[in-house]
């Protein structure tokens, strides 16, 4: 049979046990919020490395056909001088 002594040292365990479970899921929660936090700045980031990446292959496109125009036009300044290979 539990005595009135027993019966308060089993509610103040109850209550001290539950205490440290809130103050346990309140620090993952913070953890949780601060993983999110970091989680959209990296998402944020890798959306601005496609855009860089994406601005990249325009410019290496540009380059690309500045060169074929010279490379054409070297051809017919080579062929007007009668240096390119009949």
């Amino acid at each position: 049979m539990l005595h009135m002594a027993d019966d308060i040292d089993l509610k103040e365990f109850v209550h001290e046990r539950f205490r440290r479970a809130d103050e346990k899921a309140d620090r993952m929660l913070e953890l949780l919020v601060g993983m999110l936090d970091r989680l959209g700045s990296m998402e944020k980031q890798v959306a601005a490395l496609r855009v860089d990446f994406a601005h990249l292959r325009e410019d290496i496109v540009r380059v690309d056909q500045r060169l074929d125009r010279f490379d054409a036009r070297l051809a017919r300044i080579e062929k007007r001088l009668e240096l390119a290979d009949a």
